[in-house]
């Protein structure tokens, strides 16, 4: 296992390199002018051009990016263009609302997905099994903003069984909080969770039909345990993989949903930062992202090889 992560090791540090540079440049290629934003829609050029070089605007770009590069490595994230405070402290205030709608969004899709997938993939066929494939399609289809306007339309506005925007932390009151989360982390988590199910149940439809599988029914093992130990077992390596990238994915999708349920998370504070060309706080949101989707993908693959032992081997 310590030459199989050896070996991944190298191809994440050049990820988050890129990533790196991407966070970096993207927001600038958007226009716009931070400094403008300070100093006012009434600034004189002059003045404008005093407030970028007070804020090393005027700098070339690729020294501005070593010296970003190399104070985030050493846990300075920067200061705000736009409200001259930390980074890292403005970020810390949001982080709480994301990390509870990403956390309970990703338990979701893994239960939601898995146990979707299980029964997709049984051998049984019937109206149970054509209802699961059915709504699995309907699922996948439906992207999850859409999914979102259709709950707070249903449980929120036709019967008002949970409010429709705002939030409580789970922190500070679990019964009331998970009240303002159950919305906005299903409309996350159901596509992702049918992508999920779908695969789990064409891989389990493969491994049914190899020889392993057929030698165990020949000897007489119990139908249950050939399903959990034999072929769900080696179905679940794609899952892992998918669940990893998913889980990425829940994270971008948080922007969306944020703004549809009126959660005060990064994606808001993302897309405000944007508009008023905050680049110090837009590129650490950035970063973070991927750094998370980056982690969660790389223990994915430590999942996968734990799995199975042939990865292990071929890397």
């Amino acid at each position: 296992m310590l030459g199989f992560l050896a070996k991944r090791l190298p191809s994440v540090v050049l990820m988050l390199l890129v990533t790196a540079v991407i966070a970096f440049f993207l927001p600038r290629l958007g226009g716009g002018d931070p400094a403008q934003v300070i100093a006012g829609p009434d600034a004189t050029l002059e003045q404008v051009q005093a407030v970028r070089e007070q804020m090393g605007l005027d700098r070339p770009m690729i020294v501005q990016f070593g010296d970003w590069l190399g104070n985030v490595m050493t846990g300075d994230l920067g200061t705000s263009l736009i409200s001259n405070r930390p980074v890292a402290q403005l970020i810390g205030a949001r982080l709480s609302s994301t990390l509870e709608l990403a956390i309970a969004a990703s338990l979701l899709m893994i239960v939601l997905g898995i146990g979707l997938g299980i029964l997709a993939g049984s051998a049984r066929k019937g109206p149970g099994r054509a209802m699961i494939d059915s709504s699995l399609s309907v699922l996948l289809a439906t992207p999850p903003h859409v999914t979102g306007l259709i709950l707070i339309l249903v449980l929120g506005i036709s019967w008002q069984l949970l409010p429709v925007s705002g939030e409580v932390s789970v922190l500070d009151d679990p019964l009331t909080g998970l009240t303002y989360l159950i919305m906005p982390a299903f409309a996350l988590a159901l596509p992702q969770a049918a992508m999920i199910a779908r695969l789990i149940a064409a891989r389990m439809a493969q491994v049914r039909q190899e020889e392993f599988v057929d030698l165990a029914i020949a000897k007489g093992v119990p139908r249950r345990r050939i399903v959990i130990s034999h072929i769900l077992r080696n179905s679940l390596g794609t899952a892992v993989i998918a669940t990893g990238i998913r889980i990425g994915e829940i994270l971008a999708g948080a922007v969306v949903i944020e703004a549809i349920f009126a959660r005060q998370g990064l994606g808001m504070f993302a897309v405000t930062s944007i508009s008023s060309r905050d680049y110090e706080v837009v590129q650490i949101i950035v970063l973070f992202a991927v750094v998370i989707a980056v982690v969660v993908h790389f223990i994915s693959e430590i999942l996968l090889a734990a799995l199975d032992p042939r990865i292990r081997l071929d890397a």
